[in-house]
Parts: structure tokens; C-alpha cells; sequence
């Protein structure tokens, strides 16, 4: 079944609190209960609760996660584009029968007083082992972001601040962005950047570094670890621009 069917079905054992459970419940009407305590009011999840939570319960926080964000970073520079509403739907693969559904978390979230912080601490917490999920999720909001052409200084103080949340330093966010930014491999961010090594690395650290970073982010790895097959879209796309990085450091150094 699709992660919306498990979001909307009841069928994922789905017990959340906090933020994200809210808006979840007020969008669908229900949550299914399986008696997790209500943790942190910060992060709306005891430590124990994140930890018990199963593959398809991460799944539908991650789903969950990226809709009520990107509500919130479709508001942060004054006004919704019909681009990023496009943006979110190829981005997240809702299916037509689903879009109601869907709409439905991102009015709540956007209409909802409250910041976009709260959101982004619960969803680090369930996911404070697992940079790659991170890192996916932070790349599905730029692809949102960047959707009309647009990356407006608001914007991007958006990404900055839930990346921060998230645990990762200005320079990892900058990584992450390229990540994440379209353009031709020939003209794209500096490929050392996009592997996180420097420059005078060795031609070794470098393959390391490459190696590292295939094991942790071939789609099959982060879809066993949470990531929803209908996001299998940011795992490619991250995975292009690795491939792509390794190529041009191959090719100015020579490397077989």
C-alpha cells in the first residue's frame, strides 16, 4: 500500500504526538493509537517512543514532516506560488485520489499559527540517527524551494534555520544545497563540496569519501530506512549529483 493509504487507512500502527500528530489528526480526523507516551511538549516524542517507532511508522512521519514544511516554507516569502504546490506534488507523487487528503495537512499547517520550528524538532528527534533521512528531507524542501526559480533570502533563512534544527553546520547545509540545485554537472557547485572533502584531499580520501556516501545514500539503503518510495525522487536526485561531483574530480584528476 502507498504511504497515503497508511497516512489516511490507519493501516501503519501510526502513533505520534506532538505537532506533527496533530496536524495529522485534524487533517484526517483520526490517529491510530498505540498507546506511546506523550513525550518532550519541544519535540512532541519521548525519547523510548522515537526509538519504538517501526519502518512504516517513520514513513508516514517523514511524508507528514515534508507536507506541513513545505506549507510553511511556501509562506516564508509572502506568498504561495502555484510552482511550489506544483513543486510538492512531483516532489512527493500524491496520486489524484489523494490530493484532498494532502491539501487538506498543507491548509492546516499554513493556516496554523504556530512556527515551523516545533515541526522540524520533532521530526530531528524521530529521525537524530539517520543524517541521510535528514539531509532527504532538507533536500526535498529545496527542490520545493528553487520549484519557481526562484530562492528568495527568506527562503533561504528557512532552510538554514530547520537545517540548524536538524544538527547540521552552515557548511553541511551549503553541501546540502548544492545537493540539490539544478544545473548542467560541467557548471554545478564545486564537486568537493558535494562530497564534503577538501580540495588537497588525496586521490584515496576522495574514493573513500565517494564510497561513503553511495553506501549511505543508493535510494534501496534510505527506502529500508524510512524513506517513503514516493520520495524516491530526492534520493535520485542527490545520488545524480554525487555521481556527477566523483565524475568531475575524476576527469580533472585523471583518476580510472
Amino acid at each position: 500500500m502507498s504511504i497515503w493509504g497508511k497516512i489516511f487507512g490507519g493501516v501503519a500502527g501510526f502513533a505520534m504526538d506532538g505537532p506533527l500528530g496533530a496536524i495529522l489528526g485534524a487533517a484526517a480526523g483520526h490517529l491510530v493509537d498505540q498507546g506511546l507516551r506523550r513525550g518532550d511538549p519541544a519535540t512532541g516524542q519521548s525519547g523510548e517512543a522515537a526509538h519504538r517507532l517501526g519502518r512504516e511508522d517513520l514513513q508516514v512521519a517523514f511524508a507528514v514532516a515534508v507536507i506541513t514544511l513545505a506549507a510553511k516554507l511556501a509562506k516564508a516569502d509572502g506568498h504561495v506560488t502555484k510552482a511550489e504546490i506544483a513543486a510538492l506534488k512531483r516532489v512527493v507523487r500524491i496520486p489524484d485520489d489523494a490530493t484532498r487528503h494532502i491539501a487538506r495537512i498543507f491548509n492546516d499547517a499554513k493556516k496554523s499559527p504556530e512556527g515551523f520550528e516545533p515541526y522540524a524538532r520533532q521530526i530531528a528527534t524521530l529521525l537524530r540517527n539517520n543524517r541521510p533521512m535528514l539531509e532527504n528531507l532538507l533536500g526535498t524542501l529545496l527542490m520545493i524551494a528553487h520549484a519557481d526559480k526562484t530562492y528568495h533570502p527568506a527562503e533561504q533563512a528557512f532552510i538554514a534555520e530547520v537545517g540548524h534544527i536538524f544538527g547540521f553546520s552552515p557548511v553541511e547545509i551549503r553541501r546540502i544545497e548544492n545537493m540539490f540545485v539544478a544545473g548542467a554537472p560541467s557548471t554545478g557547485p564545486d564537486p568537493y563540496e558535494v562530497l564534503g572533502v577538501d580540495a588537497s584531499a588525496s586521490d584515496n580520501d576522495v574514493k573513500s569519501a565517494y564510497r561513503k556516501l553511495l553506501r549511505e545514500n543508493h535510494p534501496d539503503t534510505v527506502v529500508a530506512q524510512g524513506l517513503p518510495e514516493e520520495f524516491v525522487e530526492v534520493a535520485n536526485r542527490k545520488m545524480a549529483k554525487i555521481n556527477a561531483a566523483y565524475d568531475r574530480i575524476k576527469a580533472e584528476r585523471g583518476l580510472s
